[in-house]
């Protein structure tokens, strides 16, 4: 397998992101002390060493998960398709990526991805969803008629008794800081205790930075106008009933969404609709551009490097230059110069390393790239790879290459008919007529 990495501690098995984004979504995951199970062999992991197992499906059983932080309960996930691959063969459920295709029969390899475009799959994680939506809104209908709860609040000491939401409320009105309505809360007490602990730490709750001492923190959030909580911060997502409401979605984008897209309307009109400017980052500093143009001129005027020139003199299709791409962005990510493969303490020693040897424009042996793990973006939000078109000669090769490119059929169910027949909406509406 020479298009694995030697090193294990060189794998990355999901994709970076640049930092303006966050790759994590919401912390749905049940308790960490649950076990994962190989779906193969007897290996097994904590739910917190689910990174360990994920490798060691993909070493050991040529194996990939899809989007596995969108799966709600991963142990039971994980012990569902154990048994259903002991039933049937892996390849009746799975879309199979061959590797070498074009090579000799001996060196090619068969790699397996689990998804939800299988209706199968679909549908398991859509019960799993279900099932932590209704233990979340059930956790929260017992917090609502919880009188017993005694709590001081944080910014001036007064104490409340009887139902949270009197605290809540308190903190909104006398002190301009608003967590959200309370019927949006859930595990309140887990909230407030993680807020709290911020707060002894010295911490502000929106910018999170730290000071010397209260007097200095209070003035701080005052002046700044900090008496929020950051958005951004994934740890939060888990006290938002929202974030449990559609699968693959944190509460800041179904909250986005206008409520008429569910009203059934003939005539849909997308005259308005603009596409958000490309943000593309250069591959050697943090530089980026709206357009194409402007990010392959910054990196051949500041950094010598010319993609365009490679892709023409090297033949390069599509789907080679998007793995030239990813394979460049991971080589430095790990401080190591693709092009002589040496190892440096940095990445700002590998990038000095890089323009001071000339080896910008030194590629290794196409072996060393053209493999199928840089199918896979180093960063999950790499705007670069949308900014690459195919060579001249792609369309003429595409007949005789076509099978070198794996294809992973796309679902085109009719996506407001799929919205409106959700049975994730179906119980809430449900839920709603019944209080």
């Amino acid at each position: 397998r020479n298009f694995l990495l030697s090193n294990p501690q060189d794998s990355i098995l999901e994709p970076l992101c640049f930092p303006e984004q966050s790759t994590d979504g919401p912390s749905l995951h049940g308790p960490s002390s649950e076990l994962l199970v190989c779906l193969f062999c007897s290996e097994s992991v904590l739910l917190q060493q689910k990174d360990f197992l994920l490798k060691h499906l993909l070493l050991e059983h040529k194996m990939v998960i899809a989007d596995v932080k969108l799966i709600a309960d991963l142990p039971k996930y994980m012990l569902y398709w154990k048994g259903r691959f002991l039933e049937q063969p892996v390849t009746d459920f799975c879309s199979v990526i061959k590797t070498n295709s074009t090579g000799p029969v001996e060196k090619q390899e068969d790699y397996f991805l689990l998804c939800d475009v299988l209706p199968e799959d679909r549908v398991l994680r859509e019960k799993l969803q279900q099932k932590r939506l209704e233990e979340v809104l059930e956790q929260q209908q017992k917090e609502r008629d919880d009188n017993s709860f005694h709590r001081l609040c944080m910014f001036c000491s007064e104490e409340f008794s009887g139902n949270r939401s009197t605290l809540l409320n308190h903190m909104a009105r006398e002190h301009s800081f608003s967590i959200g309505l309370p019927d949006n809360i859930v595990y309140c007490t887990e909230f407030l205790d993680a807020l709290q602990r911020k707060l002894d730490n010295l911490q502000c709750l929106y910018c999170e930075k730290t000071f010397r001492d209260k007097t200095t923190l209070k003035d701080h959030m005052r002046k700044k106008a900090h008496r929020r909580i950051n958005a951004s911060n994934r740890e939060y997502d888990r006290f938002y009933v929202i974030n449990y409401l559609e699968l693959g979605k944190t509460w800041e984008e179904v909250q986005s969404e206008d409520d008429r897209e569910l009203v059934d309307d003939e005539d849909d009109d997308w005259s308005d609709w603009q596409a958000h400017p490309v943000s593309a980052v250069c591959l050697f500093c943090d530089h980026q551009s709206d357009t194409m143009d402007q990010i392959y001129t910054h990196m051949k005027e500041g950094h010598g490097f010319d993609l365009l020139m490679l892709r023409t003199e090297l033949g390069l299709r599509f789907y080679q230059q998007v793995k030239l791409v990813n394979f460049i962005r991971r080589q430095i990510h790990q401080s190591r110069c693709y092009g002589c493969q040496e190892k440096f303490e940095s990445r700002a020693d590998a990038l000095r390393h890089i323009m001071a040897e000339g080896h910008v424009m030194k590629l290794p042996d196409a072996s060393a790239w053209d493999q199928p793990q840089y199918y896979f973006p180093t960063y999950e939000n790499d705007a670069l790879l949308c900014t690459l078109s195919d060579s001249d000669n792609d369309q003429s090769e595409e007949a005789s290459h076509g099978e070198d490119v794996p294809v992973i059929a796309e679902d085109m169910s009719d996506l407001r008919a799929l919205k409106q027949s959700s049975v994730l909406n179906q119980l809430l509406k449900n839920r709603s007529s019944c209080s």
